[in-house]
């Protein structure tokens, strides 16, 4: 038997287009929380139901189930597979693993299939190692040399033993949309899914844009790193360093808002829950958002004609309160530029503002957010009719 027959791979070449791959990077780092290992930062379809962002599922649909087909396809498994775990994963400078396989413990032994497809052009100091399934199908989107310098995707059994791009990157982030595939129904994470949407009805599209608007799970899981977070010594919140990398300060809106260099930094997160403006340079954003997240959002989904706002001075009132905050939650401002700040190019990300256009990306915002959550609610009695989540046709 030859080493192609031993070790069979599956290897899609432009699989998921330019677009797609922004739309699921936009959701990863307006949504993330730290991730399961040091240096790595996640984002699960149970993380945004649980965040009230739950119609962002709708973009993993259809590629969950066109992953899913080209499985089964080449490993000759057809209709036997169930999704048993879907999500964004970003591995960030520092990062590493050794080599593994993704069932190596008793616990994930229902796992015969994994998919890993890059998503995003930039990039980390990561240890090559990504993981051996006994049979591994990989999709990928970024071009190595091109969008990014350093590292490979290695094998340590079969042909081709590396696949660019994948690995040991030397900067910035490395953002993955990883699927893990079981035989055992009893895995399946569209159940888990489906009890997590419960209490959505077929009504809730009928509402207006605030019962989408984001709610934050707790302030520990957005700290960086995450073994910091009992004390807020050092590091940094992950949703105001993706901000501040943008070249935003945050501003809290209430006026009787008193920040004292004795408050500690947990206080200072709790503002985050509260409503809010943004800060760049010596102007404020006159719109205000509910919350940090509803702020991030608003701000990752942007296109070069669509940034500004109505702006007004700052006041040296709300002077005080930006620095006092920043202090608190980028206490370590430089390892935020460091970890999302460059691109492969090693460029800063910040981008050109236009003072006249921002209030055009939230409303662009609101009308992307309202459009996928009436696909979701339309498509809820379909999904619980079958007890399965996929894609259902003509619902615009």
């Amino acid at each position: 038997m030859g080493e192609s027959e031993k070790h069979p791979r599956l290897i899609l070449h432009n699989f998921l287009s330019p677009n797609i791959r922004k739309e699921l990077e936009f959701i990863h780092k307006s949504c993330c929380s730290v991730g399961y290992r040091p240096n790595v930062l996640s984002t699960t379809l149970a993380h945004l139901i649980a965040t009230n962002s739950a119609h962002l599922i709708m973009p993993f649909i259809p590629i969950r189930e066109m992953l899913k087909e080209k499985v089964e396809e080449h490993f000759g498994c057809e209709y036997e597979l169930f999704v048993e775990f879907t999500g964004l994963i970003s591995w960030c400078k520092g990062a590493m693993i050794g080599w593994h396989s993704d069932d190596n413990r008793d616990y994930l032994k229902q796992r015969d299939f994994a998919i890993e497809s890059g998503i995003a052009s930039a990039l980390h100091n990561y240890y090559a190692v990504p993981f051996w399934i006994g049979k591994l199908a990989v999709c990928y989107l970024n071009s190595y040399d091109v969008d990014f310098k350093g590292g490979l995707f290695h094998f340590q059994d079969g042909e081709p033993s590396t696949v660019a791009p994948m690995a040991g990157i030397t900067e910035g982030e490395r953002l993955t949309l990883t699927l893990w595939f079981s035989r055992s129904a009893s895995y399946d994470e569209d159940a888990k899914l489906l009890k997590s949407l419960s209490e959505y009805s077929v009504y809730s599209s009928e509402g207006t844009i605030g019962s989408c608007l984001p709610v934050q799970a707790s302030n520990n899981m957005y700290w960086f790193p995450p073994e910091e977070a009992s004390k807020f010594k050092s590091g940094f919140d992950i949703r105001c360093g993706r901000l501040s990398v943008l070249g935003f300060d945050i501003c809290p809106s209430d006026d009787e808002c008193s920040l004292s260099a004795a408050d500690i930094s947990c206080n200072f997160l709790s503002l985050l829950n509260d409503p809010l403006h943004l800060a760049r340079g010596d102007e404020l954003l006159v719109q205000e958002f509910v919350n940090i997240l509803h702020a991030l959002q608003a701000s990752e989904l942007k296109t070069a004609e669509s940034m500004g706002s109505f702006i007004e001075p700052l006041s040296e009132s709300q002077r005080q309160k930006i620095n006092g905050l920043k202090v608190k939650i980028l206490k370590e401002l430089q390892l935020a530029e460091t970890l999302f700040g460059c691109t492969a190019g090693g460029k800063r990300l910040r981008w050109l503002f236009d003072s006249v256009r921002f209030s055009a990306a939230v409303l662009e915002w609101e009308s992307y957010t309202y459009k996928l959550r009436k696909q979701m609610v339309t498509s809820l009695p379909y999904w619980r009719e079958h007890q399965s989540i996929f894609a259902v046709v003509n619902l615009d």
